[in-house]
């Protein structure tokens, strides 16, 4: 083939597809995906397809005739064994050869996997595909007594469907709070609070030392604690898929670098999502990014510039978790900032969270408050009067002006 290659079936790889052809590029594109399904989105799986409010055919990213209407070469449960970058061309694990014009690595990340006492126990699983949340579902509908270890937005997404469904649900954190990677000690304890108001048993500080059972799991080991568990799911964390990359000689720090143009290492390969490690020239620092948002603008900026443009990744990150009916979205990262402003009331379940460093807005924890949420985008970056950030009575866009 000699057009353009996507390793990966993820959303990044079907946004890519799709820009390929928006730009009007009439060569070869194929998608290589290890599993059975189209490119799809992740964030629902652990949402709404988990509860069954969404049906398949809406996880993907696009329909499937969509790819045979664009002459879109789409080949699932396909694994490819490796990258020769100086003959441009890659391997499948079938032995086949495939040449290329230009290669795309999509490959994101896989779940960190916890290897101690009975992890090969029945009844154990992580989230993290399709098929995985399909065994998790069948086993819910059976399961009294659910333990999630790992308090992160995952954890406590999975948590909030499972409570709803009407499990006994426990949460193990080996942190002393919950999400406490990713926000502040405020956050984690509000979240923390209305969980358990609902029913949902957390532990902090407690490590996993084990799983007992004949051939499935019925306890978790807490070191001296038990607890009784028929069904386990594992969110420790995810680790990105750079193997092959590595393997090929592309340089690997904790993602694959690529440049701020998605270019890795070897000429007309580049990379996107998860698996990249890439400088963001707005908050001057290199990232790897477990984001939707990061991987499809990646996506639109890598096709530009395979196909000869001179684009710039540059993107104030963002993200956003469900649970319960509860949205949070985020913009940046809170750890930038020196100081919280709050605005609103966190009683009510509507409110945000603004992060300064000096009087410059570097990030917001937005709960039910997308107007906030979107004018945070446009505030970050911006020096702010604190006073009127955190007063209601003053519309947030006469901050803008500023």
């Amino acid at each position: 083939m000699a057009g353009m290659v996507i390793i990966g079936a993820g959303q990044g790889a079907g946004q890519a597809a799709a820009s390929f052809r928006q730009a009007k590029y009439e060569g070869e594109i194929l998608i290589l995906g290890e599993e059975a399904f189209p490119p799809y989105q992740r964030p629902p799986l652990s949402k709404q397809y988990l509860s069954g409010e969404l049906p398949l055919e809406r996880v993907y990213v696009r329909a499937e005739k969509f790819y045979a209407d664009k002459d879109i070469s789409l080949r699932t449960n396909t694994r490819v064994d490796s990258i020769d970058p100086a003959n441009k061309s890659i391997t499948t694990a079938a032995g086949e050869a495939i040449a290329y014009e230009k290669l795309l690595i999509a490959t994101g990340s896989r779940p960190r996997i916890l290897n101690i006492e009975g992890s090969k126990l029945d009844g154990l699983h992580y989230l993290r595909t399709i098929a995985d949340v399909d065994s998790i579902r069948q086993a819910m509908t059976k399961a009294k007594n659910l333990v999630i270890v790992g308090g992160g937005y995952i954890g406590l997404e999975v948590a909030s469907v499972a409570v709803s469904a009407g499990l006994n649900v426990t949460v193990l954190e080996m942190e002393e709070r919950i999400l406490q990677r990713v926000t502040t000690p405020e956050m984690s304890a509000y979240y923390h609070d209305f969980h358990t108001k609902r029913g949902l048993n957390i532990l902090t500080s407690t490590a996993v030392s084990g799983f007992e059972g004949q051939d499935h799991v019925t306890k978790v080991l807490c070191g001296d604690q038990s607890i009784d568990a028929d069904l386990v799911i594992l969110g420790i964390g995810i680790v990105p898929n750079i193997e092959l990359a590595d393997n090929a000689g592309l340089d690997c720090d904790n993602g694959i670098v690529v440049d701020d143009h998605c270019r890795t290492s070897a000429a007309d390969i580049f990379a996107i999502g998860d698996c990249a490690n890439h400088p963001n020239p707005i908050l001057k620092r290199r990232l790897r990014l477990e984001s939707v948002p990061n991987a499809m603008e990646q996506a639109r900026v890598a096709v530009t510039n395979m196909l000869g443009g001179d684009k710039i990744y540059s993107a104030i990150p963002w993200f956003w978790s469900d649970q319960y009916d509860l949205k949070l979205q985020m913009v940046g990262f809170s750890a930038d900032g020196d100081r919280q402003v709050l605005r609103g009331d966190k009683a009510t379940n509507q409110f945000a969270v603004f992060y300064l460093k000096g009087d410059v807005v570097v990030a917001v924890d937005a709960v039910n408050s997308p107007r906030e949420f979107m004018v945070c985008k446009q505030l970050y970056g911006k020096p702010v009067d604190a006073a009127k950030l955190a007063d209601p009575e003053v519309d947030l866009k006469s901050l803008l002006s500023k």
